[in-house]
């Protein structure tokens, strides 16, 4: 961390989908600003912020931002904040560059944890479709062919790994990577 500190994006889940939950990215643009963080952006309204603080790690952040947030607007939403390094090397660890074209039917999850061997046979044991994933550290990688909407996998996801996530479709990773690139220029 130099003394301009570090770029972080936070992944909210939960906001902003099919009308409920409503968090406008103007008043959470705002939000951060009021919690002394700077060069902040958002992207989309799923509720991406890339932004720079002065001190703390990602975990600390997370637990500080979920706190600030539920207080602010009265309901919870799982954030995962990832350091600008994390989704470097997600991008880097993608193992399924053939697809990276088709950036809608290419998607990474970033999980809270990293799942165990017997939740991660678990996940494979359902996945019987056109799917097709993998799991590196606290990414899951997930390659829906016909894409998330139509993916009857995609939504056996949450409940059968049972470790909280979020997915992004590699669009928005690409997007938040270059963000965050610029961020920390």
């Amino acid at each position: 961390m130099n003394d301009k500190g570090s770029v972080f994006v936070a992944l909210f889940s939960g906001i902003n989908v099919g009308g409920n939950r409503i968090v406008k990215m103007a008043e959470l643009r705002s939000f951060f600003e009021e919690l002394g963080f700077t060069d902040i952006a958002t992207y989309v309204q799923s509720g991406n912020v890339v932004f720079r603080a002065k001190k703390g790690d990602a975990a600390s952040l997370t637990k500080q931002l979920e706190a600030a947030f539920e207080q602010k607007w009265g309901f919870n939403s799982r954030i995962m904040v990832r350091d600008a390094g994390w989704f470097e090397r997600l991008v880097k660890d993608n193992p399924y560059p053939e697809v990276a074209g088709e950036p809608t039917k290419l998607h990474a999850y970033a999980l809270e944890r990293e799942p165990t061997a017997e939740e991660t046979k678990r996940l494979a044991d359902k996945c019987t479709g056109p799917e097709r994933f993998a799991i590196k550290g606290d990414v899951l990688y997930l390659h829906a062919p016909e894409g998330l909407g139509k993916s009857v996998f995609a939504n056996l996801i949450p409940r059968t790994l049972k470790v909280p996530g979020t997915a992004r479709n590699w669009r928005s990773v690409l997007a938040l990577l270059e963000m965050a690139g610029k961020a920390g220029a």
